[in-house]
């Protein structure tokens, strides 16, 4: 295994994935989570200054709200960035820690059981809010402060703090039509993507993937909807250059198409003159991504046409389909 591999494989491992989205969503997002935290700050702060809600405790924003703010701004279409899952996952996980520690107090052991059983609950009530976690562990080892305020501390600040950033996500996402919130607004109000099934060899159906997701038995943070419009997109761009390339030429770069671990990637380091003859007309290629990553191999070049589906490049850490003209 040589370093390159080692690294590829060592990067996999840890997760450290491809981010495709532009350098202006990734300020949006940023923004996003500024304002969403100070005015959470603020508006708490005068809700409290005018005496419409008591809080003796002084306790203004859960620190937990600072993760919901990278989801609801950087994530705002994930399922567990939805209204339900923020609202939801932080008052239940508030409830059951509260009641923790009410009956039994403040103990490592206490803080573990409060975050487990509001995973728990999160699950069966369909709310999974991962900063929802940190609200019961903060109920439980927050100290006097957040202790002695009990189930007050539901409403202020927790309750107060969740409707602050939900209304703020609401208007602010509003200002960029591909960032709607809920994520249900950009679905409903997209325009309809132009389909013709009849020209597809088959069609894949929501149906399929409920049943895949269900075999996965794992928790994906995509709503339906969002899976769906994902999924024609995909289909839209599958019909695009389906047929092998019309060269194999070297220096360029190649897809074989496929899925999972057996997709990858070849670049085309040298080649035999075209005119060569077929049983000499070899070239020599570079993986460099998916199976076989950043091994070398020879081969004809026939055998490479047959394995190539489309040529392709890197664009935003992303492989793309070269298009071809007509």
């Amino acid at each position: 295994m040589n370093l390159k591999h080692f690294f590829y494989e060592l990067r996999l491992l840890i997760g450290y994935t491809v981010n495709s989205t532009s350098h202006a969503e990734k300020i949006i997002s940023a923004l996003g989570g500024f304002l969403g935290i100070a005015c959470v700050f603020w508006l708490t702060h005068l809700v409290i200054a005018a005496g419409l809600l008591d809080q003796s405790g002084g306790v203004l924003v859960i620190a937990s709200m600072g993760a919901s703010a990278v989801l609801l701004f950087a994530v705002p279409h994930g399922a567990l960035s939805q209204p339900w899952a923020v609202a939801g996952g932080h008052l239940i996980s508030g409830i059951i820690g509260i009641t923790c520690f009410k009956l039994f107090g403040n103990t490592f052991v206490i803080a573990g059981l409060a975050v487990g059983l509001a995973i728990g609950a999160m699950y069966y009530l369909r709310c999974i809010h991962p900063p929802g976690g940190a609200t019961a562990l903060t109920v439980v080892m927050g100290g006097s402060a957040i202790n002695e305020l009990g189930y007050q501390y539901l409403l202020v600040p927790v309750a107060i703090n969740v409707v602050v950033i939900l209304l703020v996500s609401l208007v602010f996402n509003a200002f960029f039509a591909w960032r709607r919130y809920p994520a249900h607004l950009g679905h409903k109000f997209k325009k309809p993507i132009a389909v013709k099934p009849s020209d597809r060899q088959f069609e894949l159906t929501h149906e399929d993937f409920a049943a895949a997701m269900q075999e996965l038995d794992s928790y994906v943070d995509i709503t339906p909807e969002g899976l769906s419009d994902l999924l024609e997109l995909a289909k839209q761009h599958a019909e695009k250059n389906i047929t092998h390339p019309r060269e194999i030429i070297a220096g360029h770069i190649y897809s074989n198409g496929k899925l999972g671990s057996l997709w990858s990637i070849r670049q085309i380091v040298d080649a035999s003159p075209i005119d060569s003859q077929p049983h000499r007309d070899k070239v020599i290629y570079k993986v460099l991504a998916g199976d076989g990553g950043y091994e070398t191999g020879i081969c004809l070049r026939s055998e490479f046409h047959q394995w190539a589906r489309f040529e392709v490049t890197k664009h935003n850490q992303q492989w793309l389909k070269v298009e071809v003209e007509e």
